[in-house]
Order: C-alpha cells, then structure tokens, then sequence
C-alpha cells in the first residue's frame, strides 16, 4: 500500500466524524492484494461503544451490483439471456403500454414498440423510475400502490408475485430502451431472478454468490450470529439525527416479504471489499469463480454510451461524464471528480460507497448510516484517497 497513506486517510474521515457528519463510519481499502479496515467514532448517537471495523450496515443501493452481479451468473450457466424478454419469466408485464406523456394522465397511452429485456433491467432502461423534475401521476400511484419509491423498507408485507402484479397495471413511463431512469428496473430484475432461478432471491443470491465468495455477513436478514453488530440508521433533520432504524428492532433483524433488489441487503466492509476483490480479479477470489473475465467487463462497461445525452433521470443521478454498466456507474478518465484513471461502483443512499480503479488494483468502501448520506464526509474521503493514488 505505499501509494496510500492510510493513516492520513484515517484522519480526514476521523475529523468529519468529530465535527459530527456522523456518529461513526467504517472505511475499508484493498490495495494490491492488501486490505485494511478500520472503524472510527461511535456506533450510536450519544454513545460511547467505538464503531467496530465488522459492523453490519445497511447497504441500500450498494445492493444493486451485487444483483447484476447474481445475473450475469446466471446468464453464463444458461439459465437466462440478457437479450430474452422479461415476459418469458414474467408473463404479467407482456403486452405494456406506455404513457404518451410523463407528466399526462395514466390512461392515455400508446403500445410498446418491444418487450423489456433483462438488460433493459441491468441498464435501467426498462422505461420506469423515479421523477423528481415534473408532476407524474403515474409515479404517484407506483407510490400508492406500495411498489416503493423511497427509502428501503423490508417490512412491506407483499411478496413478489402481488408487487408484480399491481405494477403490471401500469403503464410505462417511457418506451422500453429509451431512456435511463433510476432504479425501478431492479426492483423487477429482482423478482425474475427468484423465478428464473426457481428459489426465493435470498436463497438464490446465498447459494449462487454469498456464500461461494465467503460473504456470511451479507443479506436480506441480519445473520443471527451478527445482530450484535447492526448499528442504527439515522435521518439528518433540523434537529439533528433521528433514528431511521433502530438496532435492537431493526426491521432487518427478519426475513423481508420482499427481498429487495434495489437496495434490501445488510453487510460489512470486509464482505464488500471480498466482492470488489473479486470483480478486479477478473471474477474469481481465492480459488472460486463466480464469473468469467469477460463478463466481469461487461458488467463494469458503459452501456449507455452516447445515449446518456439528455437523460434527465441520469442527470440526477450519475456524475458528470458518467455511463452504467450493469449495476454499477462507470467513468472514464476526467469528469467532475477530476479523477484520472478509469472507476466504476455505486453509493448507497442510507449512507455508503464504493469504488474500484481497476487500472491500480484499488477498491474503497465507506460505510455510515444516515440518509441523505453526509456530503462532506463522502466528498472528503474520495478526494483525498484520489490525490493520494494519483488517480
């Protein structure tokens, strides 16, 4: 690690947390083959318990590559295709229709000009997602219908098959492949995943890549034997943190309805980094692989290409300059960060983050809890791990 000064890395997010961005955050790093882990602050508001460097947290987006991730296993064992529509696993969403509008009335539609396909789900192009920049009344009754479009929450008591039929009542926001709009698609990849896999997502996503890479801290549940270390989730307010999720109660201490693709999952920092390990050596770790090379590079390749132009919806959410891949953001060298060298990962909206430069057989998580994620903490952490990497 001599191109990291990891003592100094320690100390500019140990000062975010003593000016009180957060009660505690865990970082972790993996550098040519070496990993360092380290918690610093406090695992609770008003605590004095120090964060340990194994805490489990709840990873929210940081979810979605690990979905990818479980797809493309399965594409290359024959299960599925990523050019094969959806319906063929999810008979209930053939036939779409799709809003002549974004922000017009939910029954005026037109057909769709072709079936969504499992890489219109990857890509999220599968023409449904957030709308933050205009009314959308089809939005609106996503929400009302409990489909989630916010926060994670595995305490939604409807399975699969109910969430995938009263999305199926809707129509389309857009036409299938058309534009990129953040982050419906994984909700629905999650569901064909289970059905194509015949096994419940949890138990699919254990068999097919947790447990061959040794990440027994990750799930749609906190393990038994690690409730001890789930630390509570906050909201940041006028009045300071609230608590979000409590520890002791937390509504991951049991097994979801809904496992949830978009953002469902709980794990640590040594679990992640075993999961970028793997994906900078080419799909294998340890002796195991889990994906070939090729695609691990299909997986963290811009898929959106020139197409990205205009994308509101990517606008909003993607860094300047930025694609997607397949569950993952991807840059090239240059864009806002500034950043040098080749990145891709994601970030998590309960307050987590990762990055790989593959280019420098780097990877970087940086795990809180508390949503929004705190802006200064995140910002400081990446620049100063970039300056220091050269990247």
């Amino acid at each position: 690690m001599t191109s990291v000064d990891w003592e100094r890395l320690l100390a500019v997010v140990s000062g975010q947390v003593e000016a009180g961005a957060v009660p505690g955050a865990v970082l972790g790093l993996s550098c040519g083959g070496r990993t360092r882990i380290a918690g610093l602050g406090t695992r609770a508001v008003g605590d004095v318990a120090p964060m340990p460097r194994d805490a489990v947290v709840r990873i929210s987006s940081l979810t979605k590559p690990l979905a990818a991730a479980l797809t493309l296993v399965l594409a290359e064992d024959g299960t599925l295709a990523l050019d094969a529509p959806i319906e063929r696993w999810l008979p209930e969403l053939g036939g779409r229709r799709v809003l002549r509008r974004l922000d017009g009335p939910v029954d005026d539609t037109v057909p769709a000009g072709r079936p969504i396909t499992v890489d219109d789900l990857l890509t999220m192009r599968m023409g449904f997602g957030f709308v933050f920049d205009r009314p959308c009344p089809v939005a609106d009754r996503a929400a009302a219908a409990g489909l989630g479009l916010g926060p994670p929450d595995p305490s939604v008591p409807i399975g699969p098959d109910e969430w995938v039929a009263r999305f199926a009542e809707l129509p389309l926001m857009h036409q299938p492949g058309a534009d990129w709009r953040y982050e419906f698609g994984f909700g629905v990849l999650g569901v064909l995943l289970a059905r194509a896999g015949g096994r419940p997502l949890d138990r699919l996503l254990g068999e097919r890549l947790l447990g061959p890479l040794g990440m027994g801290d990750t799930g749609f549940q906190v393990p038994a034997g690690a409730r001890s270390r789930l630390v509570p989730c906050y909201t940041a307010g006028a009045d300071g943190l609230a608590v979000f999720d409590s520890a002791q109660d937390s509504r991951w201490n049991h097994r979801p309805a809904f496992p949830d693709a978009r953002g469902g999952l709980v794990s640590t920092a040594s679990d992640y980094l075993r999961f970028a390990r793997m994906l900078l050596g080419g799909g294998g770790l340890d002796g195991v692989r889990v994906l070939s090379p090729e695609a691990v590079a299909l997986m963290t390749g811009d898929r959106l290409g020139a197409e990205r132009a205009g994308s509101e919806s990517a606008e909003a959410f993607l860094e300047d300059g930025a694609g997607w891949g397949y569950g993952v953001e991807v840059l090239a060298p240059g864009g806002r960060s500034g950043a040098g060298t080749a990145r891709y990962g994601w970030g998590g909206g309960l307050g987590t983050t990762w990055y790989s430069y593959p280019e420098l057989d780097t990877a970087a998580v940086l795990l809180t809890q508390c949503l929004p994620p705190p802006e200064p903490l995140v910002t400081a952490f990446w620049s100063a791990l970039t300056a220091m990497i050269g990247a």
